[in-house]
């Protein structure tokens, strides 16, 4: 259903719309970034993770690691005490450091392996799919918080069972090196933390309404058959909004787009 939602996206789009001064950025698949009407499912589908993790760290020094275009380090900031976001591309650090400006959040260029400012709360989101070291960047994680009072780190990775074909062992992403089911994900965090704590995230609202259009009436093969594919997206997909999402520890995770984990030592 995700990839039907974007199945209209070209090869580049940039971000529309950026303050004065603020280079956009263009959409590679790498990482998912605001103000692409197109990219606005992968958007959404990320930023409630982040605003239901600004909810937890109030108050602390928190590191969001491969933050990307920089949002969610923005979203932290509302809460934190102290965000630095921490991402080694030189286009996505310059985005990120003059677009989010607040006296709280501030930006580093450098690589998740080697960054070693200690905090309260390590943030690394859709992220760990795309590593090739996973176990060894758990453990620094680990490290980084570990001299806090409340040391906690969030992991989220997408669901294989939800995100690749039925029976295929990883989807076409091509910047995915490894993609989990939920006991496989929860088995690499509970290696290195000694509290893992699991959540799945759900469509809800309108996703969830398309979603059973889809699976129970056939809606894909109708707008097809009815010439509406695109129209029906371009209106669609830009009124997405966090809403269309929940996150939850009370459904099986087998069906969940993602998993959240909170991992505590």
């Amino acid at each position: 259903m995700a990839d039907q939602i974007s199945e209209a996206q070209p090869q580049v789009y940039l971000q529309r719309d950026q303050p004065e001064g603020v280079p956009p950025l263009a959409l590679t698949g790498e990482r998912t970034l605001p103000d692409v009407p197109e990219e606005n499912y992968w958007y959404r589908r990320h930023l409630i993770v982040y605003e239901w993790i600004r909810e937890q760290v109030g108050g602390l020094k928190v590191i969001d690691m491969a933050c990307g275009e920089g949002y969610g380090s923005g979203v932290l900031g509302a809460a934190a005490r102290e965000v630095v976001g921490v991402d080694a591309n030189p286009e996505a650090h310059e985005h990120a450091r003059l677009r989010y400006t607040d006296d709280r959040v501030r930006f580093a260029r450098d690589l998740v392996e080697t960054f070693a400012e200690p905090a309260d709360a390590v943030v690394f989101l859709q992220t760990i799919e795309h590593v090739q070291n996973p176990d060894e960047i758990l453990e620094r994680f680990k490290a980084l918080v570990a001299d806090s009072p409340s040391p906690v780190v969030y992991v989220s990775t997408p669901n294989v069972l939800t995100l690749a074909p039925e029976g295929a062992e990883k989807s076409g992403n091509p910047w995915h090196v490894k993609e989990y089911r939920p006991e496989e994900f929860h088995a690499l965090c509970a290696a290195h933390f000694s509290s893992v704590e699991m959540y799945g995230l759900f469509h809800a609202r309108k996703l969830a309404v398309h979603q059973l259009a889809i699976e129970r009436l056939g809606w894909d093969a109708i707008h097809a058959k009815l010439g509406l594919t695109k129209k029906f997206y371009n209106w669609f997909t830009p009124a997405i909004s966090a809403k269309d999402f929940t996150l939850t520890a009370d459904r099986p995770l087998t069906g969940a787009l993602d998993f959240v984990a909170v991992c505590r030592p």
